[in-house]
């Protein structure tokens, strides 16, 4: 493996000079985004159609390395794209971006990923037409993180929701970016800017601040600011709103039932409010809203929704990228080879890993060639592509280096920092006789059982260890048993059983429903007579369907940020600090609330 950055070769540099001084432009102002343009269209006119289409995708590729990765990645890439490694994708379809995923072995370890981003730089700038790619992720910390440990982990939106501090969010944000940064991913598809206004939402939830549109555009627009100051482009998403539906847009196609002007106050606020901070990306969200198109087409496919709203009546004048064109919620009503263009046609300027390369650039090209789409259409979004690239410094310099990995992933600074931003955001939802604060001398003995849901970074947890593990730095004697989101009887009785001679028993519950034989968990170890204490790890609304605990705090997350703040608030060493983002509704009687937005106890 190379340590240092590959050194451009002379035509790399003399073809990328002249959008060299572009680099430095970060705003839209003219005269020196007009210069900017002119240097940009040059490189545009150089391309031929089948780079031009090249540089709307951001696709998906296996392996840890951009030349030599796995075997088994190599297959992989052979059977779904039809090239063997990431720098041949980019030699031959010239994609704009690449996104990266854990399951797809491009997040081993900070130095591997930026190898890999180098890797792909350099297959890039030795094109006919050298144009560095933009790399992308899923890094919206909370449940969805694509890197794990080392890099700093920060608490997920609700929980930020939670803090409710504008500050913490946008440090968050920073930290977040500069280690994504430091590894050569420069565009990240966070914050999410859906308003969670419906509890059985089963793809948003936790993701989301939380469900006042006001409180929601705060956090999204310092997270905005975050991001960008770190230099890494922001990505709201979905748009128009994806808060509000109880189908989740991977599996099948959603339908948000607001009226236009519903949508107005609820799902609009957070999206303009990053429009004003100033964001370089927006995701679209495969969901069918009928009162802002009729036509029930997919938001992602939508001319009235993407340039009629987004566009012309917001004002929107940055990146569209869609959202993953492999869900299901993009490909019930049309093919695989329409979505693409369908999608340009409503004013998406970057196609988001579409299952067959091949077929969605093909029937791009086919497009322009059959006169469907003009070369000046995909001209406009490559454009905007390009700026966002200048922006973000890519054609003067797109590489890292070691030693800045080294200086800025995981350092204590940052882990300190996470370790204070999550402390504010744990939430005491219930609190019993001031059960709480534990103390190791009048409830040393502790056992933590519950669900291990798989850690959202593939590098942190189980839930129960960490638990467990943190309760016993603290003092106290801790024995975790992992009884998982669907325990059985045999494996409920043996909780009993170990709750025998305990002080007092955690449970970390788990998205609790009307069936889950959590609640049976719960009930059988408070009929002890041993205290009981629930963390919820995810969704809040847990507390609605348990009973009988002395106390229920909110972690929102069950990363281990989420869940050593929550001990530290179990144990007294830190008070809780955190305020509900989200109403929690009688689990019989929706219409009842038992714990408003802005609920949270303090110790006394």
């Amino acid at each position: 493996m190379h340590h240092r950055a590959p050194a451009p070769s002379r035509r790399t540099l003399l073809t990328v000079t002249a959008a060299a001084a572009a680099a430095a432009v970060t705003g839209l102002s003219t005269p020196a985004h007009a210069d900017q343009d002119d240097r940009l269209r040059r490189i545009i006119d150089r391309m031929s159609l089948e780079e031009k289409v090249g540089q709307l995708f951001v696709m998906r590729v296996y392996g840890h390395s951009a030349t030599a990765p796995d075997q088994a990645d190599i297959d992989a890439n052979l059977k779904e794209i039809g090239v063997r490694t990431a720098a041949e994708l980019v030699e031959r379809y010239h994609v704009g971006g690449v996104i990266y995923f854990a399951w797809a072995h491009n997040t081993r370890d900070p130095q591997q990923i930026a190898e890999l981003s180098n890797g792909i730089q350099q297959a890039a700038l030795a094109q006919d037409t050298p144009v560095p790619v933009l790399i992308s992720t899923d890094q919206e910390h909370g449940i969805v993180c694509r890197v794990g440990e080392p890099a700093t982990l920060v608490p997920g939106a609700m929980a930020l929701g939670a803090g409710g501090s504008h500050a913490d969010a946008r440090k968050a944000a920073q930290i977040a970016g500069t280690e994504l940064a430091a590894v050569g991913i420069r565009q990240n598809y966070a914050p999410v800017a859906d308003v969670n206004g419906n509890p059985a939402n089963p793809v948003i939830g936790v993701r989301s601040f939380g469900s006042d549109p006001a409180a929601v555009a705060g956090l999204v627009a310092a997270q905005v600011k975050g991001y960008q100051r770190a230099g890494v482009a922001a990505t709201s998403k979905h748009f128009p709103g994806h808060g509000d539906t109880a189908v989740d847009s991977h599996y099948g196609l959603p339908t948000i039932t607001h009226t236009r002007a519903q949508w107005a106050e609820l799902d609009a606020p957070p999206f303009e409010s990053a429009i004003d901070a100033g964001i370089d990306s927006i995701m679209t969200a495969h969901i069918v809203v009928p009162a802002l198109d009729p036509s029930e087409d997919p938001a992602t496919l939508s001319r009235p929704i993407l340039t009629g709203i987004l566009r012309e009546q917001l004002g929107y004048d940055g990146v569209v990228v869609t959202d993953s064109l492999g869900m299901e919620g993009v490909r019930t009503k049309y093919g695989d080879d329409r979505v693409p263009v369908l999608a340009l046609k409503a004013g998406v300027d970057q196609l988001l890993n579409p299952p067959k390369l091949d077929v969605a650039w093909n029937a791009v090209l086919a497009a322009v060639r059959a006169g469907e789409l003009t070369e000046a259409r995909l001209d406009e979004s490559i454009l905007r592509i390009l700026r966002l690239k200048a922006k973000l410094g890519l054609f003067r310099n797109a590489y890292t280096t070691r030693a800045g990995v080294e200086r800025v992933v995981g350092t204590a600074a940052h882990l300190a920092q996470a370790d204070r931003i999550a402390e504010a955001t744990t939430t005491l939802l219930l609190n019993e006789d001031g059960f709480l604060p534990l103390s190791p001398a009048s409830h040393g003995r502790v056992l933590v059982v519950g669900a291990d849901p798989a850690s959202p970074s593939g590098t942190t947890g189980p839930p129960t260890t960490t638990l467990a593990t943190a309760l016993g730095e603290l003092g106290f004697t801790a024995t975790a048993l992992s009884t998982g989101i669907t325990p059985t009887a045999a494996r409920i009785e043996e909780a009993v059983a170990a709750a025998a001679g305990k002080d007092v028993v955690v449970v970390g519950t788990y998205n609790v429903t009307a069936a889950s034989p959590q609640r049976t968990l719960v009930a059988r170890l408070v009929a002890t007579g041993v205290p009981v204490v629930t963390i919820a790890i995810r969704n809040p609304y847990d507390i609605a369907r348990i009973a009988g605990q002395r106390a229920t705090l909110a972690s929102y997350s069950w990363t281990d940020v989420e869940l050593r703040a929550a001990v530290r608030v179990l144990a007294g060493r830190a008070r809780p600090r955190g305020r509900l983002p989200v109403p929690v509704q009688d689990a019989d009687e929706p219409a009842k609330v038992l714990y408003p937005v802005g609920h949270g106890l303090s110790y006394s």
